[in-house]
């Protein structure tokens, strides 16, 4: 375990909070730091960190266990809680992006993690992290995907000869044939930002009066 100075500053919807009080009492906290493209739109986005994010939606099994589920945005506070609100999520969404290079000692970032902290009283330690690959167990699609005869669909699969090969868990080509090619989206955009355009909420994430 490696301690941690539990007053590093985040800022979320009430302004400046510690890393302690991120994690509300409860004893673990675990948090997904999500990727973020400075002053680009929606459809630019991590599609990636879109894609897992989508998925975490109910956050009371994890707080029967005393853990706290949190995103810790990589960007600003202002221009990325546009983005939460765009995709409609509900769980807690903090900027970590002034304190990144005390969270992530040694590591690279601007790419996903999740890390898992512990709280002793007053004091804070990282037990665990991950990234890449091992965010998946945020995600429910590829483990239903990969019961299916087809698995992931992805190219690297040693797949037979002519099984579909060609789906991204991202941008693909639409799930209905009334949604146009990914081509004719401006930039292309992560598949779960459909059908929230679709629904007619703004993607706009520049600030009021911008």
């Amino acid at each position: 375990m490696v301690e941690l100075d539990p007053t590093l500053a985040l800022i979320g919807p009430h302004g400046p909070l510690t890393l302690l009080e991120a994690f509300e009492g409860r004893r673990l906290l675990l948090a997904h730091y999500f990727m973020w493209w400075a002053g680009h739109p929606a459809a630019e986005q991590c599609e990636g960190c879109t894609w897992i994010t989508t998925q975490v939606a109910e956050l009371s099994y994890l707080h029967s266990r005393d853990i706290t589920y949190a995103v810790f945005c990589q960007g600003p506070y202002d221009e990325s809680i546009r983005y939460h609100d765009f995709m409609g999520w509900e769980m807690p969404w903090y900027s970590a992006q002034d304190c990144l290079g005390d969270l992530l000692v040694g590591r690279r970032v601007g790419r996903m993690h999740i890390v898992c902290y512990l709280r002793g009283g007053d004091r804070v330690f990282e037990t665990y992290w991950t990234t890449l690959r091992g965010v998946e167990p945020m995600d429910y699609a590829y483990a239903l995907m990969d019961l299916t005869v087809y698995g992931r669909q992805e190219a690297w699969e040693d797949s037979p000869p002519d099984w579909p090969q060609q789906c991204s868990i991202t941008r693909t080509n639409g799930g209905s044939p009334d949604w146009p090619p990914v081509s004719e989206w401006p930039g292309g955009r992560p598949i779960a930002q459909w059908s929230r355009l679709e629904a007619g909420r703004s993607d706009d994430l520049r600030a009021t009066g911008a």
